[in-house]
């Protein structure tokens, strides 16, 4: 059964440095009603204040995909990888066996604004993976674009879960539709795992950055 949630009905976390909605329950918003849907655990929409951000935490068998709205994300973890994600660039990190990773705004002066999005694993404990992908904004101009799917696909990022993501970039007074082929099924009712807790106090680091 599908459902549509406003955006203001979303649960709600403000703290000095973070503004962020929840779609799902998480860190210290729960809401029995909103624990998932099948595999897609959290969808959070993020503001970071300038200089602050998640300071290095640990995640374990889960795609994390972050979308950049608007400012620029800098991103390292325990694979090596260190750079910064601009508006428009889309990110995966495959957590499997483990790993640490640390997002932070390097703006002094600006708030980033970015989606993170998680999804469950259908294999625990692969080898942890980083992707990232910039769709050109013509490419997304009103028609949905695949940036993700499963493993066995062409798309720019792959997924350890049989699930598609896909962007648009839609043109006032434009539509787009997605059709749902009509063999493909999808449980909802399936057990959960117990709700993400990462909360902001949990991989807060505050004040301005080193250069």
């Amino acid at each position: 059964m599908f459902a549509i949630r406003a955006s203001g009905d979303r649960g709600h976390t403000q703290t000095p440095w973070l503004n962020s909605r929840h779609t799902f329950s998480f860190g210290s918003y729960y809401d029995p009603r909103y624990l998932g849907f099948s595999d897609l655990r959290v969808i959070n929409d993020d503001v970071v204040a300038p200089a602050e951000g998640f300071g290095t935490h640990p995640h374990k068998n889960m795609e994390i995909i972050t979308v950049v709205l608007d400012g620029e994300l800098e991103h390292r973890d325990s694979m090596g990888n260190r750079g910064v994600i601009k508006a428009g660039e889309i990110q995966k990190m495959s957590a499997g066996s483990g790993i640490t990773h640390s997002e932070m705004n390097p703006s002094l002066n600006n708030p980033v604004h970015f989606l993170q999005i998680w999804i469950e694993p259908n294999i625990d404990d692969v080898k942890p993976e980083y992707m990232q992908t910039a769709p050109s904004p013509q490419e997304l101009k009103s028609q949905l674009v695949r940036i993700a799917s499963p493993k066995s696909t062409d798309s720019p990022i792959t997924l350890h879960q049989n699930a598609e993501l896909y962007q648009t970039l839609l043109e006032q007074d434009k539509t787009v539709s997605f059709n749902i082929p009509r063999a493909q099924s999808l449980d909802t009712r399936r057990n959960r795992r117990r709700q993400p807790r990462r909360t902001p106090a949990d991989c807060r680091r505050r004040g301005r950055r080193r250069r």
